[in-house]
């Protein structure tokens, strides 16, 4: 039986290139981590600035007997005092497909608070349901 020792292999020079001495660079993908996450975090603000919670809380309260051709929706809005909210109306038919849509300006109550509003939305087939699709500031 033969003993083996383990020796670092030698290679002819030039061959497969220089050998590295051993240092690794760790900070290049650590700070390829760190710039993406920023970015990540910059769209996240900038998305929640604009699509994010708002003062103007809609609650849907009903629709009425619709329309071949249009549907009244009925809904409740909180506006801050002074301000006036502009809130997405939209009736959808039976497969849930969006067959009407309609921006209302809703002004605030002395004092700011809820608001009950009716509003009819011109429909292109006849709708089943009636939804508010959001509320936000006029303007």
């Amino acid at each position: 039986m033969s003993e083996t020792h383990a020796t670092t292999p030698v290679f002819p020079p030039g061959r497969y290139g220089r050998r590295r001495d051993g240092r690794k660079r760790r900070w290049l993908p650590i700070l390829l981590v760190v710039l993406f996450a920023a970015a990540i975090l910059g769209l996240t603000l900038k998305f929640y600035d604009k699509f994010g919670q708002t003062d103007y809380t809609p609650q849907i309260i009903g629709w009425s007997e619709p329309t071949d051709t249009e549907m009244v929706i009925q809904f409740r809005v909180w506006v801050p005092e002074g301000g006036t909210a502009t809130c997405m109306l939209r009736a959808r038919d039976y497969d849930g497909f969006e067959v009407g849509r309609q921006a209302v300006l809703v002004p605030a109550p002395d004092g700011g608070g809820s608001v009950e509003v009716s509003e009819k939305v011109a429909t292109k087939a006849r709708a089943s349901v009636g939804d508010v699709m959001g509320c936000r500031a006029a303007g």
